[in-house]
């Protein structure tokens, strides 16, 4: 088990792209508070969506101070397992989501996320600010 929350690209992306926002602010704490922890594909998916190499640098740079949860091959199979079951049920959610899932499922962390995906998730915690954000 780990301690921290998993913050998902969706929260990433409004606090590089919103500085004052609520949401921005919130992240902000948690960095301060050194609650955040880092997952794989949301680094991709982080990485990809930067276009100028010198700022690609500086965001890795700094993601790289983040503590860092492997993807391991049970995650995987867990992220296998809730995709099955999902469908079973009819809903279909994007792999990389599944992932990040698994992941927070299998070390005990919450997730915070702007995507309504995640709340589909049978017994994931998610994070919710103490202020709606």
């Amino acid at each position: 088990m780990s301690t921290g929350i998993v913050v998902d690209t969706s929260v990433w992306i409004d606090f590089f792209n919103r500085p004052h926002s609520p949401v921005t602010l919130h992240l902000q704490s948690l960095l301060r508070n050194r609650q955040v922890v880092l997952v794989g594909m949301v680094l991709a998916e982080i990485l990809q969506g930067i276009k100028n190499p010198e700022e690609a640098r500086r965001v890795r740079e700094s993601l790289d101070r983040l503590p860092f949860l492997e993807t391991t091959r049970a995650k995987w199979q867990k992220a296998g397992e809730l995709s099955a079951q999902l469908r079973r049920k009819g809903l279909t959610l994007p792999l990389s989501d599944l992932i990040i899932a698994a992941t927070a499922l299998q070390e005990e962390v919450a997730v915070f996320t702007l995507d309504p995906h995640f709340k589909k998730v049978p017994t994931l915690k998610l994070y919710i600010p103490p202020k709606a954000v």
